[in-house]
């Protein structure tokens, strides 16, 4: 998995590409951690190029939300791809996360 992170308009930008699972998802809650502790606070997360996730990867990202909402923080999801937009519709985390079909749209929300 690869995470390259940028500054778009204030909002942290994270783009995942790859895989998210046991092994890699870790090092995307030890990214987001460090970038709050850092004081950042709204993150989209643009999973376009994400193939994969599993219930690891879930879990870094409910992780993840909830560190940022904590914070007073927005964090959003972005261009999920079929497959990783279906895990996150049949496990109910479409319910938790507010999740935009592009990153231009999430974006806007903040």
């Amino acid at each position: 998995m690869e995470i390259e992170a940028r500054k778009k308009n204030g909002t942290n930008l994270v783009q995942v590409k790859g895989r998210m699972d046991a092994v890699s998802a870790p090092s995307f809650e030890e990214r987001i951690t460090g970038m709050l502790q850092e004081g950042d606070k709204n993150f989209v997360i643009d999973f376009s190029e994400l193939e994969y996730i599993s219930s690891a990867g879930l879990r870094s990202i409910l992780a993840s939300a909830k560190k940022i909402k904590a914070g007073q923080g927005a964090f959003l999801l972005a261009d999920l791809r079929d497959t990783v937009k279906e895990v996150f519709e049949i496990s109910g985390f479409k319910a938790i996360i507010p999740i935009y079909d592009s990153v231009d749209a999430a974006l806007s929300e903040i």
